[in-house]
């Protein structure tokens, strides 16, 4: 007996459809016979043309699918060869071109030309199979999978024949894929084996870095992420000839924040750790396509863990539940139509079906691996023969799914789209009915109509037995499931204090759809669930709820997981308060959290809200850690930045709960900077003198100037510094590649400002801000001390040595130390002319209103308003300078009109007067720059904010408070033109 599979496709075809449109099945044949040429392979062609099944075939296809009538034409030639093979033969020919075209293709362009014409002939042979009733659903999905992973393998192992060449990596010549660690899993409908007519693949890369060493690991990750994306050019893009295959990597883990390619290591610690329940259920279809096939086998043995569990908690079932019920919820999932259905997503669709058995392969399959099948068809027979579902049910199911995807096919033939969508119009269903042989649209709807119902009958028995689904869950946890329950969840809302609850409703169903990756494992979604209602009655605090629910949410979307933060704001209420006060009462710390979720970490230590330690053990603990790097250059600069991050953190949350005051805060975020920039000194002195050569002279000095020579930092102040180097008589380095004493410093400074600023994995600890320096916004970084000495005495401007009275080393050599300091002091002891000094302090004033007019009549711009910390400023520093009391060391404006107190510059009145404003405003600056972006205005300030503000200040009310600050920017101002004068115009403006 011959095997009815050795039969030609002629042979073995059944009837074709009746043509939907005669005239372009017309034109269409017309167009084909033109493509037969006068020679002797045009004549082949023209018999079969002629041949009446073949050409009454052809005719029904090109009057339903103007598609499939354009491949026949392009493929013209082709099409006697087709039909006269046996399709499995031709299947395997087809396969074999995809092997072959990694091998014979010259260049990406002619290997992208082989790929699309070898899936175009593959469209056609599985097009005609599934329309003639040759093969099976499973057979036409098989050779569609098939096509896909011969495209996959042939376009990676091209690639990789190029790198090979490239000679970087030790790789196999022969087949350099294969040892390779590169993995490229198959996933959803591909890794099945049950791709439909026009699927996009679903594709997940990673390399194992152990298959070729570690010392080839960085340039391997680099190479395979550019293979990765050539990878899905080379399958996606259209060209001329169309495309292969629409690739899709976004599967992979965190697929926003990571490479297309991902080592192996990464991706199981990220299962292992934030690993989500429908990642497991996209898992039980995978499986190695392409590639280093022993690694990626390897790699999903390890994986089964994950996707298997031997039981599965409460929170995993809730999880499932969920599911089920957002299937539900999807839009146009409601109800069951014919016009427009969506036969994958919609009612008693295909999902519905492969749903249903993936749930019931994570429930079971920890337990029973005789359950774990990938495809829809194994897994149901599976379910069966273990007695999980009957035999009647999985028949109905698997003939119901068949009849699904095959017109699911005829949908996608029409035009190659990707699309799962009956037609929305009667002449597109009645194109359809047509295409699968329907005598007229009412004949199709009538089957397809009781089939999607007893689909969706079958899928809402899911878990019936558990009626109180709805109930445990909380009418809002449900609402923000579904469109239909938003009214009921925005009022809820609204009546708790919300002002835009709709607004505040799409933020909450963010937190219940994987949108953070904080709530992306069951356990970590059910303890965010837990603690939603205490969060959201906390917020209420806020002026406006809706906003702090934002900055809530800002905070959760910077955190990599939740379920340790969870678990501890659970077990902690007060912990759970202070972020809820940060969020109501400051939007910038907020924020910062946003950007800066590692500081979080600090808080899971007990001495959190304690004061921050004394310098030295500050300092310990910055040593401690920095042990850790090991010497590394780049993770000394990402460990400095996390601890000076934690602690800056620490300081302002302490801060905004009323933990610490201004004249702690100041002098506490010097430290924090001071000691960053002492501990990255050093390291970047080693690393320079490495290439360079020791120091030439004495070395370098950084000179602290501003609020950080004045220990008077804020959360948001930058670094103002001046380096000073004293190269002595020696004019060149001496290392391996020596620089010039002027070109040697003026690179350090660079590279230490650099080590300060660069934007590492971790961020950047502080700006810098190098204008005070000589040379101001311009010349070299680094100035020489003979340079600065000159410049001085016989050029710097009075503001200059105002500014001085504020220096002090912080970083750099003891010995160049010992002589800049010296310079310092030199220039603050020479003699001050008293009228000079007054007048051009009120030059600079006057500069300073003219460049700010806004701020200078803002009330609460702080620093530059008149009367303001600026004016304070202005008054000691003048008075050091005058008085000859500026040399005796740097000091910050309190200690400086303390001096000034003591030696009878200032009479009792006026200096008590001025620390009195002074005081007020630093504790209302400090609180500002920690939770506040810009300038603060109190008519949009949050409650939570002014109370700390209010409480900081130990007012009445905020009123009380306003009217004190108003008071105090008055009486500064008076002693201004009492100790200053007055210009002229400033005269004028007075008596005006």
């Amino acid at each position: 007996m011959t095997d009815a599979r050795e039969e030609s496709l002629e042979e073995r075809l059944g009837p074709g459809p009746v043509p939907f449109s005669p005239e372009a099945a017309q034109w269409a044949l017309e167009a084909i016979q033109e493509e037969a040429p006068e020679a002797e392979d045009g004549e082949a062609l023209k018999a079969l043309l002629a041949a009446p099944k073949p050409r009454a075939f052809m005719e029904g296809v090109a009057g339903c699918s103007p598609y499939l009538a354009d491949v026949m034409r392009q493929e013209a030639l082709w099409l006697p060869e087709l039909f006269a093979a046996s399709p499995e033969k031709t299947l395997e020919k087809l396969k074999a071109g995809f092997a072959a075209a990694a091998r014979s293709a010259a260049d990406k362009s002619a290997l992208m030309r082989d790929l699309r014409i070898l899936k175009r002939r593959t469209a056609l042979l599985t097009g005609f199979a599934d329309i003639g009733a040759v093969w099976t659903l499973e057979e036409v999905t098989g050779a569609l999978t098939e096509a896909a992973d011969g495209a996959v393998k042939a376009a990676l192992d091209w690639l990789f024949l190029q790198e090979a060449k490239r000679g970087k990596l030790p790789l196999d010549p022969e087949d350099p894929a294969a040892t390779s660690g590169f993995i490229v899993l198959a996933m959803g409908k591909m890794g099945a084996r049950e791709l439909n007519y026009s699927s996009d693949i679903d594709l997940i890369l990673f390399f194992d870095p152990d298959r070729l060493g570690e010392e080839h690991h960085l340039e391997a990750k680099d190479r395979f992420n550019r293979m990765a994306k050539d990878l899905v050019r080379i399958l996606s893009d259209r060209t001329e000839h169309g495309y292969v295959f629409r690739t899709d990597l976004r599967l992979r883990p965190d697929p926003d924040a990571t490479p297309p390619c991902m080592s192996t290591e990464a991706a199981e610690h990220y299962y292992s750790s934030l690993g989500r329940n429908w990642e497991r259920a996209a898992y039980i279809k995978a499986r190695p396509c392409a590639g280093d096939l022993a690694a990626g086998a390897a790699f999903l043995k390890s994986m089964a863990p994950f996707i298997w569990r031997k039981t599965l908690d409460f929170a995993a079932i809730e999880d499932v539940k969920t599911m089920k019920y957002l299937i539900h919820a999807h839009k146009g999932h409601g109800s069951i139509c014919v016009f427009g259905h969506d036969l994958k997503l919609g009612r008693g669709g295909i999902r519905e079906i492969e749903f249903f058995a993936q749930t019931e392969q994570l429930i079971l399959g920890g337990r029973d691996p005789a359950l774990r099948d990938p495809t829809t068809r194994g897994a149901l027979a599976a379910l069966t023969a273990a007695g999980w579902i009957s035999e009647e049910a999985r028949a109905q199911m698997l003939e119901d799914y068949r009849f699904l995807r095959q017109v699911e096919h005829r949908i996608q033939m029409v035009e190659d789209a990707q699309t799962h969508a009956v037609p929305a119009t009667p002449e597109g269903v009645a194109r359809l009915a047509a295409f699968l042989r329907y005598p007229g649209p009412e004949a199709f709807a009538g089957d397809l109509r009781p089939r999607l119902t007893r689909v969706a009958a079958r899928f809402d028995k899911l878990f019936e037995t558990d009626k109180a689904l709805e109930e445990e869950a909380g009418g809002l946890v449900i609402a923000l499931e579904t469109p239909d329950g938003a009214p009921a969840a925005a009022a809820a809302l609204q009546e708790i204090g919300y002002q835009e609850p709709e607004r505040s409703v799409e933020i909450l169903r963010g937190w219940r759809t994987g949108r953070l990756r904080a709530a992306r494992t069951p356990r970590s979604r059910a303890k965010l669930e837990r603690l939603t209602p205490v969060i959201l009655r906390k917020l209420t605090a806020a002026p406006v709820p809706d906003e702090a629910l934002a900055q809530f949410d800002n905070f959760l979307m910077g955190l990599p997981a939740g379920v340790q933060i969870f678990s501890l704001l659970e077990s902690n209420p007060n912990l759970l308060e202070v972020l809820t006060q940060i969020c109501a009462a400051a939007p910038r710390l907020a924020a910062y959290l946003g950007r800066n979720s590692g500081v979080l970490d600090a808080m899971l230590s007990p001495s959190f809200f304690e004061p921050l330690p004394p310098r030295d053990v500050l300092a310990a603990d910055l040593a401690q850690r920095l042990e850790a790097a090991h010497g590394d250059y780049e993770r000394t600069l990402d460990i400095a930045r996390v601890w000076a991050k934690e602690r800056q953190f620490q300081l302002g949350v302490q801060l905004i709960s009323g933990l610490t005051d201004a004249a702690e805060a100041g002098p506490a975020f010097t430290d924090l900077a001071e000691l960053s920039l002492r501990a990255l000194e050093p390291m970047v002195g080693a690393e320079f003198a490495r290439r360079h050569g020791p120091p030439p002279g004495r070395g370098a000095a950084v000179l602290a100037m501003g609020k950080l020579g004045a220990r008077e930092m804020t959360a948001t102040s930058d670094l103002d510094m001046i380096v000073v180097y004293d190269a002595d008589t020696e004019d060149m380095s001496s290392g391996e590649r020596p620089l010039s004493a002027p070109e040697y410093y003026a690179r350090w400074t660079q590279k230490l400002v650099s080590a300060v600023t660069a934007p590492t994995s971790e961020g950047a600890v502080y700006e810098v801000d190098m204008r005070l320096r000589p040379s101001g916004r311009a010349g070299p970084l680094a100035t020489s001390l003979a340079s600065f000495r000159h410049y001085q005495a016989e050029e710097a401007w009075t503001w200059e040595h105002m500014a001085l009275t504020r220096a002090r080393i912080v970083a750099g050599s003891e010995a160049a130390a010992l002589t800049v300091r010296a310079a310092v002091k030199e220039v603050l002891n020479r003699p001050h002319d008293r009228a000079k000094v007054m007048t051009d302090a009120r030059d600079m004033r006057r500069r300073v209103d003219e460049a700010n007019p806004k701020e200078t009549a803002d009330l609460w711009s702080l620093k530059l308003t008149r009367g303001g910390a600026l004016d304070v400023d202005f008054i000691a520093q003048t008075l050091l300078l005058t008085e000859g009391l500026a040399g005796s060391a740097a000091m910050g404006t309190r200690p400086a009109l303390a001096l000034l107190k003591q030696r009878g510059a200032l009479t009792k009145a006026q200096a008590d007067r001025l620390l009195r404003a002074f005081d007020l405003e630093q504790t209302l600056l400090q609180i500002q720059r920690v939770a506040v972006e810009g300038v603060f205005h109190p008519e949009t300030a949050a409650v939570g904010l002014k109370a700390a503000m209010v409480k900081a200040t130990a007012a009445e009310d905020f009123s009380a408070m306003e009217a004190e600050l108003s008071e105090a920017q008055t009486e500064v101002l008076a002693l201004w033109r009492e100790i200053l004068g007055a210009g002229a115009e400033e005269t004028a403006q007075a008596e005006a």
